[in-house]
């Protein structure tokens, strides 16, 4: 297993909280949030863990050189010269994947997937690329997808609205490394516009699957503050950074 965190964003709207300091590194409880998903790897079969960097790249760097004597998987960095957007970051990042699938996570987001159950339901549907979806109630930060429930083939993607109850991109991603590749893609890009919007709905292409476990994103300061108080409790056996 070969996974890829983009750990580049600029993170402007968490900079009140803690400017100066690269987004997927806020501390949450004195531990860097990228710690975190360093630990919930280390419970599957991961072998090679490519950090996309962009904004203060020297300081996220210096952070994973410093920790990776103990972490059981090989580190490697593909660095952006200027912001190429989630797609171009994504499109940069597979080229140092060694074999023919990526694990995408964000470096700014905690969804607690089985990710041996979801490799799983990515082979078995013949995938291109397959989302991990967060049920949510009463919510309008992220837009909604809706998946045909015979064979969780993703139909939509929606803009951002209030919402009683939907599916959200949970920002886990499977992904057939050479179909994004193949794409002629540009350098600079939007996966979610790019990619899923525009290929969702076709033959083989784009299956979400729903998961139920505990989701957080620290994007915004009112859920960086709910972090400090919940995400050590939900990642067991977290150890000291």
């Amino acid at each position: 297993m070969e996974v890829v965190v983009l750990a580049g964003g600029l993170g402007s709207r968490l900079r009140s909280a803690v400017d100066g300091t690269p987004k997927c590194l806020a501390p949450i409880s004195g531990t860097p949030f990228l710690w975190f998903l360093c630990q919930y790897l280390k419970y599957y079969d991961v072998h090679h863990v490519v950090f996309s960097v962009g904004y203060l790249k020297e300081q996220v760097c210096q952070w994973v050189n410093m920790h990776k004597q103990k972490l059981p998987f090989d580190v490697s960095f593909a660095e952006e010269l200027t912001p190429l957007g989630t797609g171009g970051a994504i499109k940069k990042s597979l080229n140092y994947i060694r074999g023919e699938e990526a694990l995408v996570l964000n470096g700014d987001t905690f969804f607690d997937v089985p990710l041996d159950v979801f490799y799983q339901s990515h082979r078995k549907a013949e995938s291109h690329i397959s989302v991990a979806l967060k049920r949510m109630k009463n919510f309008d930060r992220y837009g909604t997808v809706e998946i045909d429930e015979s064979n969780s083939k993703i139909l939509k993607f929606s803009e951002k609205r209030y919402c009683e109850d939907g599916l959200i991109n949970g920002g886990v991603y499977l992904i057939n490394k050479q179909f994004v590749l193949d794409q002629n893609l540009p350098a600079k890009f939007s996966f979610e516009t790019e990619v899923l919007q525009d290929y969702c709905g076709k033959a083989g292409c784009i299956y979400g699957f729903p998961y139920e476990g505990y989701f957080i994103d620290i994007g915004i300061p009112a859920d960086y503050e709910r972090a400090q108080n919940e995400l050590g409790n939900n990642i067991a056996n977290v150890g000291e950074c």
